[in-house]
C-alpha cells in the first residue's frame, strides 16, 4: 500500500508540474511573435526573461530574428498560436483521460490533432522558407526542428490509427510521445532563464545549442515514465519469447558504449565548446539508463513480464542512441557538407529521440504481434449449418 500511495503521489505531482508549464507558457507562445508583426507591441515572454537575465540578452538574441522571421511571418504566427493552444489542450486530454470522459477527451482529441497538423504546417514553412545557416542557432538547430516537426506529425498519425483501430494502449503511448516532443518548446524557454546563471556570459546562441543536447532525451523519458505509470498490467495475454533478450541487449550496450566513446573524443577535441556539449548530454543520458535499467530489474524480480519487456526494449534504443547519433555525424559531413562541428552538434542532438521513436514503434509492434497469437490461439467458431430448418 505505501509503494502504491507513494507512486500516485508521484504521478500526481508530475502532472500538475506539466499542467503549470503548459498553463505558464500559453500565453507567452501566443503573443511571442506580437512584436514582428508591430513593433512596439506586448512580449511578455522577452520582457519576463530580459527581467530574469537582463535586457542585453534579450536584445542580442533577438536582434537577428527580425529578417528570417518577417519573411514567414504569417505562418509562424499560426505556429506559435496554435502551439499555444496545444499547451492547454495536452492537459485537458490527459485529465479528460484520467476521468474517463471518453466523449469529450474524443472531441478534444480531433481538435489536438486538427491543431498540430495546423501548427506544424506553420512550422514547416518557415523552416521551407528558411536556409538552415539562417535558422536560430544555426544549422544544427534548423536539424533538430525539423526532426521534432516530423516525430510530433507522425507520432499523432499513429496514435489517431491506434484510436481508430481501438488499441487505447498504443494510442496512449503515441499520443505521449507527440505531446513529449511539442513541450521542448517550454523547456527550451525555462532554459532560457535558466542556464545563464549557470553558464554567465554566454549568449542565447550558445545556450540553444546547450539545450538541445539533452531535451530529445529528456521528453522522451517523460513520455516513457508517463506510459508505464498508467499501465498496472503485469503481463500480456500471446507475449511470450522475449524481443530484447540478453543477446540484443548485450549488442546494443556494446555498440552504444563504443559509439559513445567516439562521441566523447569527438566532443572534448573543440575544447571548452566540446566539452559543455558533451555535459549536457552525458548528464541527462545517465540518469535516463539508470531508471531504465531499474525498471527492468525490479520488474524482471517482481514477476512483471511485461514491464520487463517495455523497459528492455526502450533501454535498448537508449543504448542504440549514441550509434545512430555517430552515424548521423557522419551523414551531415559527407552527403550534406556540413562542417565537423556543426555535423557533431545536430547528430547528438537527435539521437535519444529517433531510437525513443524507433522503440516505441517496436512496443507497438509487440503488443499487435501478441495480440496475433492471442487471436490465433482462441478455438474457432463452430462453422454454421445451412439446412433448412424443419417446418413444424
Amino acid at each position: 500500500m505505501r509503494s502504491w500511495t507513494s507512486s500516485s503521489t508521484w504521478r500526481r505531482a508530475a502532472a500538475v508540474a506539466v499542467t503549470a508549464v503548459c498553463l505558464w507558457y500559453a500565453p507567452l507562445a501566443m503573443t511571442e511573435l506580437w512584436s514582428y508583426a508591430r513593433p512596439g507591441a506586448p512580449a511578455p515572454g522577452a520582457w519576463l526573461l530580459a527581467h530574469t537575465v537582463s535586457p542585453r540578452y534579450v536584445a542580442d538574441a533577438f536582434a537577428t530574428r527580425v529578417a528570417p522571421y518577417r519573411h514567414s511571418l504569417v505562418p509562424m504566427i499560426v505556429h506559435s498560436v496554435l502551439g499555444g493552444l496545444l499547451m492547454l489542450l495536452g492537459p485537458a486530454q490527459l485529465l479528460t483521460a484520467a476521468r474517463r470522459r471518453v466523449r469529450l477527451h474524443r472531441a478534444l482529441g480531433v481538435l489536438f490533432a486538427v491543431t498540430v497538423c495546423a501548427s506544424m504546417a506553420g512550422a514547416g514553412l518557415y523552416l521551407a522558407r528558411t536556409p538552415p545557416r539562417d535558422a536560430f542557432s544555426g544549422t544544427a538547430f534548423w536539424i533538430v526542428l525539423a526532426t521534432i516537426l516530423v516525430g510530433t506529425v507522425l507520432s499523432v498519425a499513429f496514435g489517431i490509427l491506434a484510436a481508430v483501430g481501438r488499441l487505447p494502449d498504443l494510442h496512449q503511448r503515441w499520443m505521449l510521445l507527440a505531446y513529449g516532443y511539442l513541450l521542448t518548446a517550454p523547456l527550451l524557454r525555462l532554459e532560457w532563464g535558466a542556464l545563464p546563471a549557470l553558464l554567465p556570459g554566454l549568449p542565447m546562441t550558445e545556450v540553444n545549442r546547450v539545450a538541445i543536447m539533452h531535451l530529445g532525451s529528456l521528453v522522451v523519458f517523460g513520455a516513457l515514465l508517463a506510459a508505464r505509470a498508467r499501465d498496472h498490467r503485469d503481463t500480456v495475454e500471446g507475449l511470450g519469447r522475449s524481443w530484447a533478450p540478453l543477446p540484443v541487449t548485450a549488442a546494443a550496450h556494446l555498440a552504444g558504449a563504443a559509439a559513445l566513446l567516439w562521441l566523447a573524443h569527438a566532443l572534448t577535441s573543440y575544447g571548452t565548446p566540446g566539452n559543455r556539449l558533451l555535459t549536457a548530454y552525458l548528464l541527462p543520458y545517465a540518469m535516463a539508463y539508470t531508471v531504465m535499467a531499474a525498471g527492468a530489474r525490479r520488474a524482471a524480480r517482481a514477476g512483471r513480464d511485461w514491464a520487463r519487456e517495455e523497459w528492455r526494449i526502450q533501454l535498448t534504443g537508449l543504448c542504440l542512441a549514441p550509434a545512430l547519433s555517430a552515424g548521423a555525424v557522419a551523414l551531415f559531413q559527407h552527403s550534406l557538407g556540413l562542417g565537423p562541428f556543426t555535423a557533431l552538434t545536430a547528430g547528438v542532438a537527435i539521437g535519444c529521440g529517433l531510437t525513443a521513436f524507433g522503440a516505441t514503434a517496436v512496443v507497438s509492434l509487440r503488443l499487435l504481434y501478441a495480440r496475433e497469437v492471442r487471436r490465433r490461439a482462441l478455438p474457432a467458431a463452430p462453422p454454421v449449418s445451412r439446412t433448412p430448418t424443419a417446418v413444424p
